[in-house]
């Protein structure tokens, strides 16, 4: 089935479905005066419900008893000629927008869906099983999408308006939330939700899903008990924080860990962790609080490992500096398309930090202090893999010098299906740190690195 097939099946209405009706499966097909009817329900409802819409000490099915009977009353005062169906998608979508986050709402309870992308009132695309497509869900107007919007960031004490027109926010799930707004966005608003796994993905996933081997997992945990310092890189939406997830979820229980992150993200399960969230700047332009403030702050908060969840800017050099400085085993991500080109990015970052250091001196801290670089990429098929696991061996000459000890096989081609065939595989060179593992007890035996224990572990994935 060709790509145009494909969209027009998706932009049809679903079966059964009358022309007019409004919400998923509707399309473009909106009945104008069942919008307009909604929209004078809903801030009806907003009048009468104001106070107890906020209210903490109501519960979640007070709160939605009290919206439906308000919401029926109302309706019977409209005297509105509707039919059963129009009335029980008017009710839905109503209940939507007060409770939850209107014609978005279905696609964030949606499983299969990991990211909602809304381009403008009138455009949503979703990324399902990797893969992004149009949806039928659409927004009133722009002013419908705002209300939304302003929903959703108030909920977590940030603001947006022409004063201060883009935010990052997240919701009570931890979903990471971005929003921008006119004047900035031509035809938007838009509004990009990453969603947070509810049951957040395990090494154990992460094998039977192809995205690594059994014994380069075996391998990364062992890295991670043995305090090595991780990078771990790649591009937007190519799972960066689930492995990073995965990887924390290796400390031991007994060390205490300190998290920073722009919006609260990781979920870990050891008692010992104190989770730190940086704070934009409020109307006036005051009150900011950035990564780099919290990586120096938590230095006195006496951490076993500091985990980061995104280096973007000059806490890349207050990193490198905990890593040098007893700190081990600390663990941060960064965007990048290689092992090289993260170390390059690395070293961008580190002069954003506004000294004016040698590059040779950026380039001694940085091979001093990182140990291993985690490589993912997401490819053509939609899926997610770990591309590279690169050991940081040293400084020749001005060059940081790296050693793959996996690496993922393109050789393998594509199948009928247009799925990557190849897979992770060892290297069958043994890193320089394994003799500092097996100083503190953890040893890794030769099928780890062998050619053949690579194609044997994933044959067991």
């Amino acid at each position: 089935m060709s790509l145009y097939q494909r969209l027009n099946e998706v932009n049809q209405p679903a079966g059964g479905e009358k022309p007019g009706a409004t919400g998923p499966g509707s399309g473009s097909r909106r009945d104008p005066v069942l919008d307009e009817l909604r929209q004078r329900v809903h801030a009806h409802l907003i009048e009468e419900l104001g106070p107890i819409l906020y209210d903490k000490r109501l519960g979640e099915d007070d709160l939605r008893r009290r919206v439906h009977e308000q919401l029926l009353q109302t309706l019977q005062a409209e005297r509105a000629p509707l039919s059963a169906a129009d009335k029980a998608q008017l009710i839905q979508d109503v209940s939507d927008d007060i409770l939850g986050y209107g014609p978005i709402d279905k696609l964030l309870k949606e499983e299969a869906v990991t990211e909602v992308m809304v381009n403008g009132p009138s455009t949503v695309f979703v990324e399902r099983n990797g893969r992004i497509e149009k949806d039928a869900a659409t927004f009133v107007d722009s002013e419908h999408l705002r209300r939304i919007i302003d929903k959703i960031v108030s909920e977590v004490g940030r603001r947006i308006d022409e004063s201060t027109p883009m935010v990052d926010a997240r919701l009570p799930d931890g979903s990471r939330v971005n929003a921008i707004i006119s004047p900035l966005a031509i035809g938007g608003p838009y509004l990009t939700i990453r969603k947070f796994a509810t049951d957040p993905l395990q090494v154990d996933d992460l094998i039977r899903f192809g995205s690594i081997n059994a014994h380069a997992a075996r391998f990364l945990q062992a890295c991670i008990v043995g305090k090595l310092n991780v990078l771990v890189s790649g591009g937007t939406g190519t799972g960066k924080t689930t492995m990073l997830n995965v990887l924390s979820s290796f400390i031991p229980s007994d060390e205490r860990i300190v998290t920073i992150e722009d919006a609260k993200e990781l979920q870990l399960h050891q008692d010992h962790v104190l989770s730190l969230e940086a704070r934009p700047p409020n109307i006036e332009g005051r009150g900011e609080v950035t990564i780099r403030d919290l990586v120096k702050n938590s230095l006195r908060m006496r951490p076993d490992r500091i985990v980061i969840g995104e280096c973007r800017s000059g806490e890349a050099l207050d990193m490198l500096q905990a890593m040098n400085t007893g700190h081990d085993g600390s663990l941060t991500t960064l965007h990048s398309n290689s092992p090289r080109d993260a170390l390059s990015r690395l070293e961008t970052l580190v002069l954003m930090a506004g000294f004016d250091l040698p590059v040779r001196a950026i380039r001694e801290q940085v091979s001093s202090a990182v140990d291993l670089i985690v490589q993912l990429s997401r490819l053509r098929d939609g899926t997610r893999r770990v591309t590279h696991i690169a050991e940081v061996q040293g400084m020749e000459g001005d060059v940081i010098t790296l050693q793959d000890i996996f690496l993922f096989d393109f050789g393998m081609g594509v199948d009928e299906h247009g799925k990557f065939r190849g897979h992770l595989k060892a290297t069958g060179v043994r890193p320089k740190f394994t003799e500092k593992l097996a100083d503190l007890g953890i040893r890794l035996g030769p099928e780890v690195f062998s050619l053949e224990g690579g194609r044997r572990a994933v044959g067991r994935g």
